[in-house]
């Protein structure tokens, strides 16, 4: 994002946007909304498709095969001269990736245990992370309205958290490990990949995701775990084949994922970073509406409440961010 602001909120449940993106002349601020509003609407969507692969398939499977089809799309976007594929410093990309696939792997191994609504409100503190170590971390001094979005965000995170009736503890803090490390992915993107092609970090992530993906699946094909059934066994199950039912909703979920983020890219490039951030917000209620039409997920107004509250907390941060 911003590479002249290190405390800004930056984050989206694919991967940040190159530093910088929207400081050159070219502002578009409609088009800019616009992109913004079909990034979230696409990945609202397409990420409630994870529930139902998880019944067949595990988190490292789905992002194993997933990767692939993402890196064939990505370096046909690098073909079609929107960035060069190849990162400036790669071990900066690498600690960068690794970081934000580790949190996008909370996130997603979340999505087989609870509703989207709190998956992503749990990914969706990491702006609040981000302010908390650029405070601890970085020394940076931040105003009163900032503290007041900390307090108000992690009020946000009590309540989401608190709706969560018979979940273990770990599998309640799963996506909110995932904000943590997406935050930490975040400054990783600003203070080290300022100069990266934004080609190069979405390739980086999903590479890497494809390479922690099969590792693990070795690691579990070595160790045999009891795999319990449905999605109980996401996080456990090992390598399935053939997958029949499942492999389209891979396709479509690789397909969509790319496409949402070619979008969201495109709205950073065309707006004011602290300003088409808010907008990112607006999954949360794209994500948890589609749960519904789709799943029938129900979200409950305690659910609602801690949801608005986290939200809060990311807008003011990014407004008083600017």
């Amino acid at each position: 994002m911003q590479k002249k602001d290190n405390s800004v909120a930056v984050s989206n449940v694919r991967t940040l946007p190159a530093a910088g993106a929207s400081a050159g002349a070219d502002t578009r601020p409609v088009m800019a909304a616009g992109s913004m509003l079909i990034a979230m609407v696409l990945i609202g969507f397409v990420d409630n498709y994870v529930a139902t692969i998880a019944t067949e398939v595990s988190v490292w499977q789905f992002l194993a095969v997933r990767s692939v089809m993402a890196l064939a799309l990505v370096a046909g976007l690098s073909r079609a001269g929107l960035g060069t594929l190849k990162p400036r410093r790669w071990w900066a990309v690498a600690l960068r990736s690794l970081l934000v696939a580790i949190g996008l792997m909370c996130y997603f191994g979340s999505l087989a245990f609870m509703p989207i609504a709190q998956s992503l409100a749990g990914l969706f503190t990491s702006p609040i992370f981000v302010l908390l170590m650029t405070v601890l971390v970085l020394r940076q001094k931040i105003g009163p309205w900032r503290v007041v979005a900390v307090v108000v965000g992690f009020s946000g995170i009590l309540v989401v958290l608190g709706v969560q009736e018979g979940l273990p503890g770990t599998i309640m803090l799963l996506p909110v490990a995932g904000g943590f490390f997406y935050a930490m992915g975040s400054l990783a993107t600003r203070l080290l990949c300022a100069e990266e092609s934004t080609i190069s970090m979405l390739a980086g992530i999903m590479g890497l995701q494809g390479v922690v993906g099969a590792c693990v699946l070795i690691v579990l094909a070595a160790i045999a775990p009891t795999v319990p059934d449905g999605a109980a066994g996401f996080l456990l199950r090992g390598w399935v084949w053939p997958i029949p039912s499942i492999f389209p909703l891979i396709v479509l979920q690789a397909f969509v994922s790319v496409v949402g983020v070619f979008f969201l890219i495109r709205a950073y490039q065309w707006g004011e970073a602290s300003q088409v951030s808010v907008l990112e917000y607006t999954i949360m209620i794209f994500g948890p509406f589609f749960g519904w039409l789709l799943m029938g997920q129900v979200v409950t107004p305690s659910m609602i409440a801690g949801i608005f509250l986290i939200m809060i907390a990311g807008i003011i941060i990014a407004v008083r961010s600017k």
